[in-house]
């Protein structure tokens, strides 16, 4: 018996090494395993998260939504929102005459859904006004990704570093996996088990094998979904507005401390300057559109900076974020965030 313990005990740590082994090597291969601040993982969040697009009509925000059954008055018609197809009969009535006031009177109390699945009672008027208000402060919020159901149930696998523990788990819709990723630790790493079906804004289904191809969906959803394309911006007036710092910089990596404290300041006659303690270096932008992909290059001199002179692409940006990424045998990322 006693024998038999030893082997046993042997065996547990070999399947713990082991399983430590696989999961660093699927760290280098960076399709495989990703982490709560991996790229695809908070992107993913994004595309879990409630859809509140739909009712802005009623509502006018894009971070909550009014929790179905309720009542609006329309142009003195009272419609009941029922289900998702009503809010068509609200568009209907605005629609139906150009010189009536058009405004949405909601019957209160209702309960408002955040875009984190958190439900908040709002008994009259003048509180609905001041959350939407609230809302309104954070306009670069980056928000729900639409345009990307994803078909469930879906597996993830998980380990984690700190007690080496690996186990799967079955997730069912989107709330369950936005609190999955809400959960995760610094000490976990994640894979999904691939095949994993979504649907895309034209509701056509596809099969996503591997995460750069579940990335490029995303991608696809952010570029043509009209619902992810609320403000109209230009990339340039963007970039040279204020100044900026390095909140992710992945290179095979994470290197990202290797840029903290840089500020950022890209002029219009494509030049930039990086100043860290009071010392500035001065290097060189520039951005095209190539097959209308947006390429942006950055070009230093030392060798720290110069490790950023990559011809990024764009993957999404807003009025406070710029996100690019280098796809090549690894998919690098730098981020810019406006201080």
């Amino acid at each position: 018996m006693l024998l038999l313990k030893k082997y046993l005990s042997i065996a547990v740590v070999l399947l713990l090494v082991s399983c430590q082994s696989e999961i660093d090597e699927q760290d280098d291969n960076k399709q495989a395993t990703v982490t709560s601040v991996s790229p695809l993982t908070t992107y993913l969040q994004r595309v879990a998260m409630v859809q509140t697009v739909q009712d802005n009509v009623i509502d006018g925000s894009s971070y909550c939504t009014i929790k179905l059954p309720y009542t609006v008055a329309v142009n003195n018609e009272k419609i009941a929102v029922n289900t998702t197809a009503d809010y068509q009969k609200v568009i209907d009535n605005i629609n139906a005459n150009g010189y009536d006031d058009d405004i949405v009177k909601i019957d209160f109390p209702v309960t408002m859904v955040y875009y984190n699945y958190i439900q908040k009672l709002v008994p009259n008027e003048a509180d609905f006004n001041d959350l939407i208000n609230y809302w309104n402060l954070y306009p670069d919020l980056l928000s729900k990704i639409n345009g990307l159901n994803i078909n469930y149930p879906i597996t993830i696998n998980s380990y984690n570093s700190a007690n080496q523990i690996a186990s799967s788990q079955s997730l069912v819709n989107d709330q369950a996996f936005f609190n999955f990723i809400k959960n995760l630790n610094a000490s976990e790493y994640i894979s999904l088990q691939y095949p994993i079906s979504i649907t895309d804004y034209n509701n056509q289904k596809k099969s996503i094998s591997n995460n750069l191809e579940f990335e490029n969906a995303i991608k696809y959803a952010i570029d043509y979904c009209p619902e992810n394309n609320s403000a109209a911006l230009d990339f340039t007036t963007t970039l040279t507005s204020g100044s900026w710092n390095i909140p992710y910089y992945f290179d095979d990596s994470d290197k990202t401390t290797s840029y903290s404290g840089y500020s950022f300041t890209f002029k219009s006659d494509k030049s930039v300057v990086a100043t860290k303690g009071g010392i500035s270096e001065t290097g060189q932008w520039e951005s095209t559109l190539q097959y209308g992909v947006r390429e942006f290059k950055i070009i230093f001199g030392s060798s720290v900076l110069g490790k950023l002179n990559t011809s990024w692409k764009l993957f999404e940006f807003n009025n406070s974020q710029i996100r690019l990424r280098d796809v090549s045998n690894t998919t690098n990322y730098l981020y810019f965030e406006k201080k």
